[in-house]
């Protein structure tokens, strides 16, 4: 009987865990039917599923994009300690999160390992600087108010330029500007170090180069903030290029001996415009390609008989539009020897005459340059006979002939330095 008994609850339990299975596939086969019906038949309860898949990739998209930016980071830092292979691993784990990873990073300097701790942080701390002049300044000054503007970064025993007086150090600044005004230079030096960047930008360098295009117009900074703002914000004209236009059209030729045809002829040349700080311009209208003519612009004592020489003001309207009045005219001949005149030719000489021309033109920017255009508004051409002293004026419409000038930097223009600031 006992026997019997066990075996009857041995049956029993086996029966139980038979019919536990079963129940268990009938709601797995309930939910996948139901599942199955869903995406057959959409309805208000399929959209909002829908949504919920979008947000829950777009939610891993952005943690992918974190992890592949941590990584990429991460490499940058084991690059700076030395680390190339350790790096390489790190770079490449990043770019199979996210290709195009590299361009998704917005930092603004190079990591550097010394400083230690979290990349991004130090990146935040670095926005929250307003004046980064006065942050360098606190920076570099020593324990006794003093400032060290430099300091080698290896043991030499060579003698390192901080150790020249800052006097010394601003003049040589200075000769970087140069008489042409190469603030661009200056920009670049600054980036070397902090103490550079302290000293370039120094308030009686930039009053200096103000003063050398505006003169006596911007004896006061307002509304600007710095004598550095003034230079980069008000309207001028620029010297270390030249503005260049060109002008083509279609003349008609004239008709063959049998009236057959009539010839067409196109027509193109080239104005050049040069400005230089001192108030000086060139000016040179020539059919030949900007190559040829460029480098021979670089110099006022250029020898081509082309090149009219003047000088130019700016001046700035009522409607804020900054205007530039140039006068240009040819260098004056040496006077021919009368016996040598008469020798050759028996005609009465044409009466003697000087001739300028005056041109107006208006500044502005366009593209992503500053103050790189320059529009016709006016040209004439003023005859001036010495016998009498009479002179005539001949103005030209200002037509489609008169292309705008574009501004073409030049780095010839300044690769040398003829004299200090």
């Amino acid at each position: 009987m006992a026997e019997s008994n066990q075996n009857t609850d041995g049956t029993i339990e086996e029966g139980e865990d038979e019919n536990t299975e079963d129940s268990n596939l009938q709601m797995e086969l309930c939910a996948f039917r139901a599942k199955w019906m869903s995406e057959l038949q959409p309805s208000s309860g399929g959209k909002k599923s829908a949504l919920k898949n979008a947000d829950l990739r777009r939610k891993q998209e952005i943690a992918k994009e974190e992890k592949a930016r941590e990584l990429f980071l991460k490499a940058v830092e084991e690059e700076q300690n030395g680390a190339v292979y350790e790096a390489i691993k790190y770079y490449k784990s990043a770019m199979q999160l996210v290709p195009d990873i590299e361009f998704k990073i917005n930092y603004s300097r190079t990591p550097d390992p010394d400083r230690g701790g979290n990349y991004l942080e130090d990146s935040e701390k670095d926005r929250e600087i307003d004046d980064l002049l006065t942050y360098f300044q606190q920076q570099l000054t020593l324990g006794d108010d003093t400032m060290k503007l430099c300091e080698p970064e290896t043991d030499t025993t060579q003698v390192h330029i901080s150790a020249l007086p800052l006097e010394v150090l601003m003049y040589i600044f200075r000769w970087v500007v140069s008489c042409d005004l190469d603030l661009r230079a200056l920009e670049q030096l600054s980036l070397v170090c902090r103490g550079f960047y302290i000293c370039a930008r120094d308030p009686e360098i930039w009053r200096s180069a103000c003063l050398r295009v505006w003169g006596r117009s911007c004896t006061k900074m307002l509304p600007f903030s710095s004598w550095r703002e003034m230079f980069l914000e008000r309207p001028r004209v620029r010297f270390d290029g030249v503005y260049i236009s060109k002008t083509s059209y279609i003349r008609q030729g004239e008709e063959s001996l049998d009236g057959f045809y009539r010839a067409w002829h196109q027509v193109e040349y080239y104005r050049y415009l040069r400005f230089f700080p001192d108030g000086q311009v060139m000016m040179l209208t020539t059919p030949e390609d900007p190559l040829v003519t460029v480098p021979r612009l670089r110099s006022k004592n250029s020898r081509m008989d082309s090149i009219m020489f003047g000088h130019y003001r700016l001046s700035q309207d009522a409607d804020n539009q900054t205007k530039v009045y140039v006068v240009v005219s040819k260098r004056k001949e040496e006077k021919v020897a009368e016996y040598q005149r008469s020798r050759f030719c028996r005609r009465n000489p044409a009466p003697e005459a000087d001739r300028s021309f005056h041109v107006g033109l208006q500044l502005s920017s366009g593209g992503r340059q500053r103050f790189n255009k320059l529009v016709w508004i006016h040209h004439s051409c003023h005859i001036t006979y010495r016998s009498t002293g009479e002179t005539v004026v001949t103005a030209f419409d200002v037509d489609k002939m008169y292309t705008p000038l574009f501004f073409a930097r030049v780095k010839s223009y300044t690769a040398f330095s003829e004299r200090p600031l």
